[in-house]
């Protein structure tokens, strides 16, 4: 399909810069059968989902993944860490703005004493850098920043601010593997969940490692022509037993965001073998209008960027159109869009 199919125009002014307190957002409800649009609250909710209904969240945690250093002539440079190259933690996979001052051969020191060497740029502009020691956790979490997105302003190099730190996680975020997080999540509450439990709402974990990719705008003129890097998964023998007794109960599969529709619909596809257990797998899928969905029934997301792979899987799961007039209906009531913006319940 034509990329430009998928584009909306979005005052500035409805980007979401700061986090709102959990669970106080506004919620668009979409009939994908009707088309039919209604206003609501996020702590309704529970109020939208059935009892036998399984709400399946990604329970992955953000890493402090943005470090700032500098370069041999003492000046500012931004290295992403995307992901381990190594056992070892010593060589990862970068990018780095800007990047003219972090070519290969450069070296870049950071705080606590910590430097590296570029040791390779690829054909996507990606560095290979190799640090003088492991960069553990632990020293993340001490000189890393939040990889919060482009469109959401703040200081290179300024400490970041206590919201981000709390707000750009999920309450239920476990083992820091993503770069990105994964933003339906951010609005849930403990009393969220203790609603849905009193519907008789089942909730199971999935983790999706988000990287960047996932991200990335569509530069192409037709989809067919975009890739996403693959991303692993895993699937705990838990959830695929709550997932199986939905299934036999008529109940519907209620994915939190995108990447938990992409984890389960890629795992449907995978053959199935053995008595089940942990499923640990990679995926690259790429789902655009026509795409046949044998899992996902609901799905709650926020609102994305033109162009974007999100905006595509919504709208295979509700119809471009009726996607793109949600959109607009958005607008015009002044909601705000992406990571700290506004939910949409997609059904």
């Amino acid at each position: 399909m034509r990329t430009d199919l998928f584009d909306y125009e979005l005052p500035a002014e409805l980007i979401a810069q700061h986090p709102r307190p959990r669970g106080a957002s506004r919620l668009l409800t979409l009939d994908r059968e009707s088309g039919g649009i209604a206003h609501r609250r996020f702590a309704e909710l529970p109020d939208l989902l059935r009892p036998g209904d399984l709400l399946v969240r990604n329970d992955v945690r953000v890493r402090p993944a943005r470090l700032y250093g500098r370069d041999e002539q003492e000046r500012l440079v931004e290295i992403f860490l995307l992901r381990s190259l190594d056992v070892d933690r010593r060589r990862w996979l970068a990018l780095a703005k800007p990047g003219r001052r972090a070519k290969e051969g450069r070296s870049i020191r950071f705080e606590h004493g910590l430097s590296a060497a570029v040791l390779d740029v690829d054909d996507q502009a990606r560095r290979a850098v190799e640090f003088d020691r492991p960069v553990s956790d632990e020293i993340l979490e001490r000189i890393g920043h939040v990889p919060l997105p482009p469109y959401i302003r703040r200081e290179p190099d300024a400490p970041d601010l206590a919201e981000d730190r709390d707000r750009y996680q999920t309450i239920y975020a476990r083992e820091p593997l993503a770069v990105a997080a994964p933003t339906a999540g951010l609005h849930f509450t403990p009393e969220t969940f203790a609603s849905l439990g009193e519907r008789g709402v089942e909730v199971a974990d999935l983790t999706l490692a988000v990287g960047a990719a996932s991200f990335k705008p569509v530069i192409v003129e037709d989809t067919s022509e975009h890739q996403l890097e693959r991303e692993d998964a895993l699937l705990p023998a838990q959830t695929f037993a709550r997932l199986e007794d939905a299934a036999e109960k008529g109940g519907r599969v209620a994915a939190v965001g995108t990447t938990v529709t992409r984890a389960l619909e890629a795992w449907a596809r995978l053959p199935r073998s053995g008595a089940p257990g942990d499923l640990r797998f990679s995926t690259d899928l790429f789902i655009t209008p026509g795409f046949d969905f044998r899992v996902v029934g609901a799905l709650l997301t926020n609102f994305h960027l033109p162009r974007s792979t999100l905006l595509m899987l919504v709208c295979a799961f509700a119809g471009r159109e009726r996607v793109l007039a949600a959109y607009d209906e958005a607008i015009r009531r002044e909601y705000l869009f992406y990571s700290y913006g506004d939910a949409m319940f997609v059904y």
